[in-house]
């Protein structure tokens, strides 16, 4: 019987594990594809998590950028360096993903990979975990199957409060000219924006709406902003997916079970960067799966407030200002965006040295709607 079952090898699973193996204890990785896999995703990563691990995330990044570019509707461009000490990380979550794991299999985890999970049943004092290669036990599960993941339902969590934001990428080959700068889209696209990032053989295309509102043609919109850098995104393979937005407080943990990266629902609302908060919660589950084993009754309880109260405090922050700058862009760009301290912020917000709570007050100031603007 392993210490702990991690349901999916994404950065929260893999997080998990490294920390958890290191502390000695027995872990397994199940994880329904075959690693190493492609994930749909801008692959931004803050450089922030450094921080939570002692080796060198080097080999699993394929460019740094160190400038952002932001425009309305293609023109009315704004160009920043981001003035912190280590540049935004661009990564390939194939190559990142199965990077995490690989060190956490140095550390001792397990991994079974091409290994769906088919149920789960609690047996008096472990989990019994069903798969297609069959069942397997563990004393502790941590759910890190991601958006559309069965396990948080599985465990229960049929009310938890989930706010889905719909996203379609576009992996784009290209000659990339300019490989220090990430472009963001305003405009374009209602309730959202554009992102491009680039990577060192092309660049990750995505678009998303994060307030909801009506049905939008993603495919045409993104055709559109790939002409502008003359690509042709319809040969591209294209990817639609849900993201799971932040939306509110909510308990993470269950019987012997917690909830972990995007099945906890920890996505930036504002920004919709998944990485860095999923790789956090699975650093968090770990230390909260380790005191468990260890004899502490209340741990996974004290997870659930650790993730609300040093992820959440400020993520209800960046809700309200996703509130106002989706609703009324034309605002948001004039007033937040093109003031040259606020796109130095958002760098630095994208970077992990800022925190919402420390600016959203002044920004909420300025884009009290104005009659006349809007997008």
């Amino acid at each position: 019987m392993y210490d702990c079952i991690i349901v999916g090898a994404g950065p929260a699973g893999g997080t998990a594990a490294y920390h958890l193996a290191k502390q000695g204890r027995s872990v397994l990785v199940l994880e329904k594809e075959s690693l190493p896999r492609y994930k749909p995703c801008g692959g931004g990563v803050s450089p922030a998590i450094a921080q939570w691990f002692d080796f060198d995330f080097s080999p699993a990044i394929s460019l740094k950028v160190d400038e952002l570019r932001f425009t309305w509707k293609l023109g009315d461009p704004v160009e920043t360096k981001i003035a912190t000490i280590e540049p935004v990380w661009m990564v390939r979550r194939d190559v990142f993903d199965h990077f995490l794991i690989q060190q956490a299999q140095k550390q001792g985890a397990e991994l079974k990979d091409s290994t769906e999970v088919t149920g789960i049943e609690f047996k008096s004092d472990h989990w019994q975990v069903n798969t297609a290669n069959g069942p397997v036990t563990g004393r502790f599960l941590i759910a890190a199957d991601g958006a559309k993941g069965p396990m948080a339902k599985w465990l229960g969590f049929k009310e938890r409060k989930r706010r889905l934001a719909g996203a379609l990428e576009a992996e784009v080959p290209a000659t990339v000219e300019n490989k220090s700068t990430i472009h963001f889209e305003f405009g374009m696209v209602k309730n959202g924006y554009i992102w491009n990032f680039p990577k060192a053989d092309g660049y990750s295309i995505g678009v998303g709406t994060f307030i909801g509102g009506e049905p939008q043609d993603f495919k045409k919109i993104l055709d559109e902003y790939g002409k502008s850098f003359g690509l042709d995104v319809k040969t591209s393979k294209q990817y639609g997916h849900p993201i799971c937005l932040w939306d509110g407080n909510q308990k993470l943990h269950t019987q012997n079970a917690v909830l972990a990266g995007e099945a906890a629902c920890v996505v930036d609302p504002m920004t919709a960067e998944g990485i860095r908060p999923s790789i956090f919660s699975g650093l968090l589950a770990a230390g909260a799966i380790h005191q468990a084993l260890s004899g502490d009754a209340i741990a996974l309880e004290n997870y659930s407030e650790a993730i609300s109260e040093q992820w959440g405090a400020d993520m209800a922050w960046a809700q309200k200002l996703a509130g106002a700058f989706y609703r009324f862009p034309g605002v948001g760009y004039k007033v937040g965006v093109k003031r040259p301290s606020g796109s130095q912020i958002m760098g630095r917000i994208l970077c992990g040295e800022l925190r919402y709570g420390d600016v959203v007050n002044r920004a909420l100031k300025r884009l009290v709607p104005i009659p006349g603007f809007g997008g």
